[in-house]
C-alpha cells in the first residue's frame, strides 16, 4: 500500500470516527464483533458498524486503524472519537459500569429522565 493509499484510508476512518457518536470497525464472521454489536444492541446505544470485509478499501482502512490506534484486530470501537480498543476491553469497561456512562455522555443512548 502507498503512503498516499494510507493517508486516504487513516482520513476515511478518522472522518468516519468523527462523524458518529459510537463507531464499531467490524468483520461480518468476527464472532468478537458480534459480541460487541450484540452488548451495544442490548444496552439501547446507537451506533455504526463498518464491515471491513465487505468494504472495498477494508483492508486498507484496518492498516490504517493499526497505525492510528496500535490494535490491528477487529472489533475496533470509538466512542465521542476516542478508541476504547476490542471485545476485551468494551466488555471490560462494561462490566466496571464505564460503558454506559461513556456512551450516554457520546449522546449514543437515550437518557433516562428519573422524574419521582
Amino acid at each position: 500500500m502507498s503512503k498516499e493509499e494510507m493517508e486516504t484510508a487513516l482520513n476515511k476512518a478518522k472522518e468516519i470516527v468523527s462523524s458518529y457518536p459510537v463507531v464499531v470497525f467490524s468483520k461480518t464472521y468476527c464472532g468478537y464483533c458480534q459480541k460487541v454489536k450484540q452488548l451495544l444492541k442490548q444496552l439501547g446505544a446507537s451506533f455504526e458498524v463498518l464491515e471491513l470485509d465487505v468494504m472495498s478499501d477494508g483492508g486498507e482502512i484496518q492498516s490504517a486503524l493499526s497505525d492510528w490506534t496500535g490494535q490491528r484486530t477487529v472489533p475496533s470501537v470509538f466512542i465521542k472519537g476516542k478508541h476504547i480498543g476490542g471485545c476485551d476491553r468494551v466488555m471490560e469497561s462494561n462490566q466496571k459500569g464505564k460503558l454506559v456512562p461513556l456512551l450516554t455522555e457520546a449522546g449514543a443512548l437515550a437518557k433516562i429522565s428519573s422524574k419521582l
